[in-house]
């Protein structure tokens, strides 16, 4: 699929015009054009990395690429997920992008998947694809696309990101390593947090989301050095690129079917995790918590387990801050017994998942304590939306 019939492509008048900076280039001419018109590229996710890489690609002049999300637009995407607008906060994301690919490419075609990939979609979905590009956030997600392009053998172009620092490669190509020769397990669940708890600075998947991009431009241009092999490490703060070897590992476990990628990352289902969370602590609404903090009483402690920057950014009435970090690392166990001394515990963060987490640990400390279901999310929008929302 990478080795069209280059005879059976013809540019049009408005091609030559369009990318015209590309057919002045040897290394891509008239016939890398072709093949870049000719090319298919499947995008998993578009939000920070799927946005430049996305952008770039369709500008380039990739003839078909296909879209597979199945989120909204939502103001805190804007700040980093370029590809979308304000006018589209709480529309589909593949339609917002779908719409700026066409401004910027009218010619190229755009498949749209408005769905969660799974196990039971994810080869069929690649399979009219040459190349698959990794924007996911996720581990489960991040093995399924590895594990559905190796039995596809299909180049898998990956990018990652977290706070200030990212990492790309090129997996799955020219008898090159996979994601598995780079994770062979899957870390604890838990213990790399989400963009949406760690924080990501808006202009890192741009960078990283470009790489990909060049790398899958490359791969279809047969162009230059891939980093299939290398693991390029780029630190924002530092302003620092490092490159580690990546070889494939000749006894790692041979990818026959696609499996249950949640359960092979440790992550149980939602009833699962429900139950856990219930068993771990009593739950409290924010309404009820509203009613108890405006009862007057004064038998209980409001614990909040966000970081100091949160805690500056939000907060609750009352509320007294001991950092999860601290919790976990030994001290905050005392400072809360402390704090409580024979009052009832009362703990939130900013969804629910940190506070329950700081109060199974404090549980087993011998110190129970319930949880406010949402976090202050749910505070600012049930109780007091005056309380920012980030």
């Amino acid at each position: 699929m990478l080795n069209p019939n280059l005879d059976d492509i013809q540019l049009t008048k408005e091609d030559y015009e369009r990318y015209s900076r590309h057919l002045i280039l040897p290394e891509v001419g008239l016939n890398g054009q072709k093949r870049l018109k000719a090319s298919s590229v499947l995008c998993i996710g578009t939000g920070g990395l799927g946005s430049p890489l996305i952008l770039y690609l369709a500008a380039a002049g990739v003839g078909r690429i296909g879209l597979v999300d199945f989120d909204v637009v939502d103001y805190s995407n804007l700040q980093r997920q370029i590809i979308h607008g304000t006018s589209w906060v709480n529309k589909p994301k593949i339609e917002s992008a779908k719409n700026r690919i066409l401004e910027i490419n009218p010619h190229c075609q755009v498949d749209l998947y408005n769905t969660r990939l799974s196990s039971d979609n994810a080869l069929e979905i690649f399979a009219p694809y040459d190349i698959v590009v990794d924007g996911t956030d996720n581990f489960p997600t991040r093995y399924l696309v590895n594990d559905a392009c190796v039995l596809l053998n299909k180049p898998n172009v990956y990018g990652s990101i977290y706070r200030f620092e990212g990492q790309a490669t090129v997996f799955n190509y020219e008898d090159g390593p996979n994601y598995r020769d780079l994770y062979p397990e899957p870390p604890p669940p838990g213990l790399v947090p989400s963009c949406a708890e760690g924080g990501v600075l808006g202009i890192l998947p741009g960078i990283i989301g470009v790489i990909q991009a060049t790398e899958t431009i490359k791969i279809i241009l047969g162009e230059g050095n891939t980093l299939s092999g290398r693991l390029l490490l780029y630190n924002s703060l530092d302003m620092t690129f490092r490159e580690l070897k990546l070889r494939p590992n000749p006894v790692r476990p041979v990818i026959e079917e696609l499996i249950d990628y949640e359960q092979f990352c440790g992550i149980p289902d939602a009833a699962a995790a429900e139950a856990a969370q219930k068993a771990a602590s009593d739950e409290i609404s924010v309404t009820e918590l509203k009613s108890l903090l405006d009862s007057g009483m004064d038998n209980y402690i409001l614990l909040d387990v966000r970081n100091p920057n949160e805690y500056e950014i939000a907060k609750i009435p009352g509320s007294v801050l001991i950092p999860l970090s601290e919790i976990e690392n030994g001290p905050g166990v005392e400072k809360v017994r402390q704090l409580v001394n024979g009052h009832q515990l009362i703990a939130h963060c900013k969804m629910g998942g940190r506070s329950a987490k700081a109060l199974s640990i404090l549980k087993d400390a011998g110190i129970p304590g319930t949880n406010v279901t949402g976090g202050i999310l749910a505070w600012s929008r049930e109780v007091d939306p005056s309380v920012p929302q980030y």
